[in-house]
């Protein structure tokens, strides 16, 4: 086959209608083979001759899409100078969008023998390395258009695109655990019953099935272990799929989740890669370019750095892996639609030599790029490095997943001391993290529970992990999980404990909801999903992680309260707010004596210093000004709503609270009761139920029943 010189750029192999354009970087290779399967495995070598900035490149005129190919690197392999290329080892293209199968394990993916780390295995790996794949980049994306959801109006969902449909009843078989299946019409009427805006979708990148998992009889079911950044994952796919068609199903996902107006988030993996440490597998940058592509131990190099506790991390440093990663970004908004990106152990890639610096390279480049820099970016702002944990550091483009709204809100309902100033904190936008850099409260992601530790029913029935599943000995997961199991631990008959269990669920779910911020619902905690006790799932590819659809008829009620109280978020700006609450008047309107939010003691008396400081604060009463919202609509007109008293007792007994005086409102409707698991409205909102909420007045006494919350809407 001969080649014709072809261009070094862009990277990746390029299919133009005619042929394929392959380049590759690689400053340690002193040569480069391309090279060409057939179906039967049959292997043609094409040497790469043409080298600009050590991009080695190629065009093959009679290359088409469903093409497999793969790179041979001639250099140096002296792994104690950090220096790794082994022709012998069939490597993946790092621009590869679409990958032909996983990984085969076998001693010849490593670069080393078994029990001798020091030796060199020149075993070929060929048979045993998945296959880059040409794709075709033609699809017709009809009239798509990103949904462009407001930050302050949306409604996040994490979902596993496995997980969550493959055992929907209603899901046609072959389309269950596929993208194809995540955007079924069952799938989408179920979202949008939920208010849900954007899915949130764990790793979808290619990634690694762990050789020690499966030796377990377990598989890498989250997938955090990503081998290619431009490839979706070959598994998602239907059944009898040819190679390269993950690329047209998943943009066909995209494509219909858009146009019922739900925007699509992914969670990337770019802080390491499933080559792991000196002891992992050769299977693409560590035979490319060890050097420039991996954070090296500076004074000694065949080890890596490892902020991420996987055995490496990626070398930000060096502008080409900062390319790839760029690149990559840019590929996924350009020619897979998607919306925006959640990055996994975010701080990792702020680290310029030890610190974690928010105002690293990355995030320069992230600022600058007029694509990246228009969609939405979630940092996971911490890792396990020293001075890992960076929540509220980041840059005034990310929003990031608070963690400490998490712990708050758990500690606050699981009636923990000393909770109740930082969660009227977190309750309203976490300001203190985010509004001195000039953030909005849709910085903050408000999340409850994650993939990451209990669902919501596992949060309210454990106070301990069960991970035996896991094999490995209770040592993995969280151990502080800031739980209570409401009396008794796991599964019970006693119908005492299960309605407080339930109880507590709504209390989350209305709290997440009508908190400022962004929330984030986990798939299945609207239907009471619970993983046994497993807070770590990482591994567990079956029902104790898959989502449980028959929940959806045994928990209805729960579906149905989820529904309502995203309902009433949707409804009431007051609860969307796009700045922090100031405490003073905002507008000279009537009631202009009134601030935007005021705080009141259970008498009824607004609260003081003392009050906050006390350690034993189970409950408080928020005043939510609907008309002290210092916003404009897209038109330019001042945003104004029905105000609002939220009464939060997370007291173990029943307590009486006093509602304010007439000057905050004489009427009111409960329009939300956890105790009873009651949503109404008093307008049409869709996924609210139409009845005649209880009516109360000013000054009047209620009863909030123990670990509860109320809901009063002003009527006059």
């Amino acid at each position: 086959m001969r080649p014709w010189p072809g261009n070094p750029y862009p990277l990746g192999a390029s299919y133009d209608g005619a042929g394929t354009n392959f380049a590759v970087f690689s400053e340690a290779a002193e040569k480069v083979e391309l090279c060409l399967f057939t179906g039967r495995g049959k292997e043609t070598r094409v040497p790469l001759t043409e080298v600009d900035g050590f991009v080695w490149h190629a065009y093959l005129p009679t290359v088409e899409p469903g093409q497999r190919y793969g790179y041979r690197m001639h250099g140096a392999y002296d792994p104690a100078q950090g220096l790794r290329c082994n022709p012998n080892k069939l490597l993946i293209d790092p621009y590869a969008k679409a990958l032909d199968g996983p990984v085969r394990w076998d001693e010849a993916v490593f670069g080393y023998n078994f029990g001798d780390p020091l030796s060199r295995n020149d075993r070929d790996s060929a048979p045993f390395v998945p296959k880059s794949v040409v794709v075709n980049p033609y699809f017709d994306w009809g009239s798509d258009r990103p949904p462009k959801i407001p930050y302050h109006e949306t409604v996040i969902y994490e979902a596993h695109v496995r997980g969550l449909t493959i055992a929907h009843p209603d899901i046609p078989e072959e389309l269950r655990g596929t993208y194809a299946g995540l955007a079924h019409p069952v799938m989408i009427e179920h979202l949008q019953r939920l208010g849900v805006t954007a899915v949130e979708l764990m790793p979808v990148h290619e990634f690694l099935n762990d050789h020690h998992l499966q030796e377990k009889g377990l598989s890498n079911y989250w997938g955090y272990n990503t081998l290619a950044f431009l490839a979706p994952h070959h598994a998602y796919t239907m059944r009898n799929s040819r190679p390269g068609s993950q690329v047209h199903e998943f943009k066909a996902m995209v494509r219909d989740l858009h146009e019922a107006g739900i925007e699509v988030i992914l969670d990337v993996v770019y802080n390491h890669t499933a080559e792991g440490s000196d002891m992992g597998p050769t299977l693409s940058l560590r035979g490319i370019d060890n050097h420039a592509y991996y954070r090296l131990v500076e004074d000694d190099p065949r080890y890596y750095m490892d902020y991420t506790g996987t055995g490496n991390s990626l070398n930000v440093r060096n502008p080409h892996t900062l390319q790839l990663i760029m690149d990559s970004l840019r590929y996924w908004v350009t020619e897979m639609h998607v919306d925006g990106f959640r990055f996994d152990l975010a701080s990792t890639l702020a680290r310029e030599f030890y610190d974690v610096d928010r105002l690293s390279v990355f995030f320069d480049l992230v600022q600058q790029d007029p694509v990246i820099s228009q969609v939405k970016l979630i940092a996971e702002p911490w890792d396990v490095g020293p001075g890992g944990y960076q929540v509220g550091n980041f840059p005034p483009l990310w929003s990031e997943w608070n963690g400490k709204y998490r712990d708050t809100v758990r500690d606050f309902w699981r009636g923990e001391p000393g909770t109740l100033g930082e969660f009227a904190s977190r309750l309203t936008g976490s300001s203190d993290l985010y509004q001195e850099d000039g953030r909005r409260p849709y910085a903050s992601i408000n999340f409850v529970t994650a993939h990451d530790g209990f669902t919501l029913a596992d949060l309210v029935s454990y106070n301990d992990k069960h991970n035996e599943a896991n094999g490995e000995g209770g040592n993995d997961g969280e151990s502080h999980n800031r739980s209570w199991n409401c009396g008794v631990e796991g599964p019970t008959d006693d119908a005492a404990v299960l309605e407080l269990r339930a109880r507590q669920q709504r209390n989350f779910l209305t709290t997440l909801m009508l908190s400022q911020g962004v929330p984030m619902l986990l798939h299945g905690d609207e239907l009471g999903r619970t993983q046994g006790g497993n807070n770590n799932v990482y591994c567990q590819d079956n029902d104790i992680a898959w989502v449980d659809w028959s929940l959806a008829g045994k928990n209805a009620g729960l579906v149905g309260f989820t529904a309502g109280v995203a309902a009433l978020r949707h409804a009431h700006p007051v609860f969307r707010r796009r700045r922090f609450f100031q405490g003073r008047p905002i507008a000279p309107r009537r009631r202009d004596s009134l601030a935007d939010i005021a705080w009141f003691t259970p008498d009824g008396t607004e609260m003081t210093e003392g009050d906050w400081d006390s350690g034993f604060g189970k409950c408080v009463i928020a005043f939510l000004n609907g008309e002290g919202i210092a916003d404009l609509d897209q038109r330019g007109e001042r945003v104004t709503d029905d105000s609002f008293l939220l009464a939060f007792n997370a007291h173990w007994e029943d307590l009486e609270v006093t509602l304010p005086t007439a000057e905050y409102g004489r009427e009111w409707a409960i329009v939300v009761d956890t105790a009873a698991g009651e949503v109404v409205s008093l307008s049409t909102a869709p996924g609210v139920v139409a009845a005649e909420p209880p009516m109360t007045r000013a000054g009047a006494t209620h009863v909030v029943p123990a670990r509860s919350l109320l809901v009063l809407q002003r009527t006059v």
